[in-house]
């Protein structure tokens, strides 16, 4: 039987959180045949025996990209649907399946739709301000639609905003896919593709009502690296500088490391602990790599960027 949806799930060393993700989507209410497609990068843990285990189709790829490994599970799919998760997000509830697919069921001008993140129970204060201002972690749906002229009206910053989408938690329809595939990315191919789609005539959807509990807390080093990598990606798509000068640099450090410092404040964290140490490198780490990114993109140094990510 062909299914009417296949999860596709890219993995590396995934046994941590997979065995939830997978536990999450067997409980699913919705009724539609479905599929399970894992695609491993060279895990060593024990994940593709695990996915095979639990019924689902394993491909395995020689390295990770953010767009061409995603590719490869879309292309190995066999449904019009195509839902893309990642490893360590776990779905919320058993509704998050058809919640996520209604938007594509009942429009075939939507391209895509993307789920609510929320983070996990312990994660650190800064993390969980950080994912709050992303367009993924509010509560109201949206429907976009966006072509060339008023594309090239916007701010850089509007653009983003306009063109967010989030392959944490994702779904796409295969057939736009198939004229519209991921770019090849070290980050940020999610962008790029809803870029392409809203300018080729689709619409984008955020369904907040389909939920996933997913956040990082890693070190301060690769917050810095990512967002690093990150802004030098938004110039390219968007023509973006979040922060274009050192002068604009010192007022955001100033600032982000004030709010780092309050928030754990309230959260009960004396001045100098580890919860505080952290907000401080994190206050310094981001908006040290939005200004990198964007200062080495404009400068046409994109091949400078940090390992690591």
């Amino acid at each position: 039987m062909t299914p009417a949806v296949s999860i596709v799930i890219p993995t590396l060393n995934g046994m941590a959180t997979l065995p939830a993700l997978l536990d999450a989507v067997d409980a699913q209410d919705d009724a539609e045949a479905r599929e399970v497609v894992v695609v491993d990068s060279g895990s060593t843990d024990g994940t593709p025996d695990h996915a095979r285990a639990r019924g689902a189709r394993l491909l395995t790829v020689s390295r990770f990209d953010h767009g061409e490994t995603r590719n490869a599970g879309v292309a190995a799919a066999r449904a019009p649907l195509v839902v893309l998760v990642v490893q360590d997000a776990r779905p919320i509830g058993a509704d998050w399946l058809r919640r996520l697919l209604e938007p594509l069921r009942s429009c075939p001008r939507t391209a895509g739709a993307f789920a609510r993140q929320v983070p996990r129970a312990d994660a650190h204060p800064a993390i969980r301000m950080n994912l709050e201002r992303w367009v993924a972690s509010g509560d109201r749906p949206r429907v976009v639609e966006l072509d060339a002229d008023a594309f090239q009206r916007l701010s850089p910053a509007k653009r983003l905003e306009r063109c967010a989408f989030d392959n944490v938690c994702a779904a796409i329809r295969r057939d736009v896919w198939a004229r519209h595939p991921f770019r090849p990315a070290s980050i940020a191919e999610d962008l790029q593709w809803s870029r392409d789609v809203l300018l080729a005539g689709y619409r984008i959807v955020y369904e907040p009502s389909a939920s996933v509990e997913h956040s990082h807390d890693r070190s301060a080093w690769y917050e810095l690296a990512r967002t690093w990598v990150l802004h030098q990606r938004l110039h390219e798509l968007f023509g973006l500088r979040a922060i274009p000068t050192l002068p604009a640099l010192a007022r955001s450090l100033a600032l982000t490391m004030a709010a780092h410092h309050r928030l754990v404040r309230r959260h009960g964290a004396a001045t100098f602990s580890g919860a505080w140490r952290r907000a401080m490198s994190l206050a310094i780490a981001w908006p040290l790599g939005q200004y990198i990114g964007g200062w080495t993109a404009a400068r046409g140094l994109t091949g400078w960027r940090p390992g690591g990510v």
